[in-house]
C-alpha cells in the first residue's frame, strides 16, 4: 500500500534563534495526493517542506509516514534511512542542487550507493529515460545543461530511489516560461505513473490550481486557509489574506488614464 504523509502531535513548529519560523503547522497528504502550499515570500512555505523531509530543526510536532491500522508499524519512522528513501525532495533552484564537478552519471549513482541499491547502471539509465533524457547526458557536466535539462536531472535523482512521496519547492519558478510548462507536464505524468503524493510549494497560484487537488495558504508561518484547488479557481474562499494573494496574482492592470 503506498502510504499517506501526516503531522503527528498538535502540528509542526519550527525555531530559530528565538525566532518562531512555523507556528503549529499540521497537514495530511493522501496516496496518490498532489497537495500545494501557497503564500508570499517568507510565508514558511519552504520551511514546511524542509521540516517534512528533516533539513529543518522541529520544536514540536513529529513527522509520519501513515498507512491503515496495523500497517503503520511497518512504515519507516522519521529520520530513518528507510524514511528519506520515501520521501524525496526536488529543490527550486536546479543551479544550485547539482555538484558542479560531478557528471550526470555520478549524480544519479550516489543515491543509489548511499542505500546500496544495485544495477546502479540500468537504474540510472531508466531514470533518465522516465524524465526525457537520453543515454547522451550521463556522462556531461551540469554546466554543459540548461535550466530545464538540470531540473529533470534533479527530478531523476529524487525518483530513482522509487519513493513514495515527492517534496516539490516551487520546481518550475527558476525556468523560462515555455520550460517550466514542460516540467509540470513531466511531473504530472510521473505522478500518475507510479502514484506518488506530491506536496508543492509555489508562489504562482495558477501552477498549483492546476496540478493540486488540495492546498493550504500560509502567512507568517500560520495556515491561514485550507481549501480544494476548485474553491480556489471559483474565487469560493473565506479568508481575507487569500483574497490579496489572488489579487496580487491576478498582476498588474494599468489604470485607463481617460476615466
Amino acid at each position: 500500500m503506498t502510504p499517506a504523509l501526516g503531522i503527528a502531535g498538535l502540528g509542526l513548529r519550527v525555531v530559530y534563534n528565538g525566532f518562531t519560523a512555523l507556528h503549529d503547522t499540521t497537514l495530511h497528504v493522501a496516496p496518490g495526493e498532489s497537495f500545494g502550499i501557497v503564500g508570499e515570500s517568507g510565508s514558511g512555505k519552504s520551511t514546511v517542506l524542509r521540516a517534512l523531509c528533516g533539513l529543518a530543526p522541529l520544536a514540536a510536532g513529529a513527522v509520519r509516514l501513515l498507512g491503515d491500522g496495523a500497517a503503520d508499524a511497518g512504515l519507516p519512522a522519521p529520520g530513518s534511512k528507510g524514511f528519506r528513501r520515501r520521501v524525496q525532495m526536488v529543490f527550486q533552484d536546479p543551479y544550485g542542487s547539482l555538484h558542479p564537478r560531478q557528471t550526470v552519471d555520478r549524480i544519479l549513482a550516489e543515491p543509489l550507493a548511499i542505500h546500496r541499491i544495485g544495477d546502479a547502471d540500468a537504474r540510472i539509465a531508466q531514470a533518465l529515460a522516465d524524465v526525457g533524457l537520453g543515454h547522451t547526458f550521463r556522462y556531461r557536466f551540469a554546466h554543459q545543461l540548461s535550466g530545464g535539462q538540470r531540473q529533470r536531472v534533479a527530478i531523476a535523482r529524487a525518483l530513482i530511489l522509487e519513493p513514495q512521496v515527492l517534496l516539490l519547492d516551487e520546481p518550475t519558478s527558476a525556468l523560462d516560461a515555455s520550460v517550466q510548462a514542460e516540467v509540470l507536464n513531466l511531473l504530472e505524468a510521473l505522478r500518475a505513473r507510479r502514484q506518488l503524493s506530491f506536496v508543492m510549494v509555489s508562489h504562482d497560484l495558477a501552477v498549483v490550481t492546476h496540478l493540486c487537488e488540495r492546498l493550504m495558504v500560509m502567512h507568517q508561518g500560520r495556515t491561514v486557509e485550507l481549501l480544494a484547488s476548485a474553491d480556489l479557481a471559483a474565487h469560493r474562499v473565506q479568508a481575507d489574506y487569500t483574497r490579496t494573494l489572488m489579487a496580487a496574482s491576478a498582476g498588474f492592470q494599468r489604470e485607463d488614464p481617460t476615466e
